[in-house]
């Protein structure tokens, strides 16, 4: 399967890089970087830290998604946006990372999925996939008089909060509960906020350092407390999934599928 990577002189690009180059059944067809980066006509193997693949970065998305089977976004919602567009006009495989996108924005991944297919998850690791899991479950185990609290903590130069997986989270447990999280979610406490209200989902948010991410779900009530936890300790686990997503996605009909399609989960 040839997998090209937008964004591909990016931490997460060169992270993809590595992973693509590494997994047999695929190959490092090509990547993109912004108009005038200084990663232009790079070979991308140099670029990532490991051997010359032949293969050098461009500036034109168009040639990138002609080129290839399926292609990975991990950039910014905007672009994310366009290269959905692209993918839905070349039927090439989409694997989006990208988190922080508003609703007109996943409406338009949600349109070019009716015409090839889309892998989207706000996280690719196998253990948050499984976590989502397990929140849903438990939250559907529980009544309301457990409160759900989800806590999260990335590194200083995340530019979005509460994080995609904090987002992704909340949504499993509010599927849980048969409730749509935007109708019962509090993203800021401050001030005086008075008692808290009976099926409230909240939301903590903590940036500093380098931390990958770290995320706490909490279902809290009178005498005892129940945490499920899962901590990222290297960025790799996001490429993994991605390229396995990739893979997973080459022979499926047009449609928006999750890793937890891709896990089966």
């Amino acid at each position: 399967m040839k997998i090209g990577v937008v964004g591909c002189a990016g931490r997460m690009g060169q992270m993809l890089v590595r992973e693509i180059a590494a997994t047999a059944g695929c190959t490092l067809a090509g990547g993109t970087e912004r108009v005038g980066g200084p990663a232009l006509g790079k070979d991308l193997g140099i670029l990532a830290g490991i051997d010359p693949l032949g293969v050098t970065a461009i500036d034109d998305p168009v040639a990138l998604f002609a080129d290839c089977d399926a292609v990975i976004d991990f950039t910014s919602p905007e672009s994310t946006e366009r290269h959905a567009a692209l993918a839905a006009q070349s039927e090439t495989v989409l694997v989006v990372g990208t988190t922080g996108l508003n609703p007109s924005q996943q409406a338009a991944i949600a349109t070019a999925a009716t015409h090839t297919a889309i892998v989207q998850s706000p996280n690719m690791s196998l253990g948050v996939n499984l976590l989502l899991a397990l929140v849903e479950q438990v939250a559907h185990a529980l009544d309301d008089d457990f409160d759900i609290d989800i806590l999260e903590m990335h590194h200083r130069r995340k530019v979005d909060a509460p994080s995609g997986t904090a987002l992704g989270l909340g949504r499993a447990a509010a599927a849980g509960r048969g409730v749509v999280l935007e109708d019962v979610w509090q993203k800021v406490r401050d001030g005086h906020t008075g008692a808290r209200p009976r099926g409230e989902i909240g939301f903590a948010t903590l940036r500093g350092g380098d931390v990958i991410g770290d995320h706490t779900v909490m279902f809290a009530s009178e005498g005892e407390r129940i945490e499920l936890t899962h901590k990222a300790s290297g960025r790799g686990i996001y490429a993994k999934g991605a390229v396995r997503a990739a893979l997973w996605a080459q022979d499926k009909t047009p449609g928006l599928y999750s890793m937890r399609d891709v896990l089966g989960v």
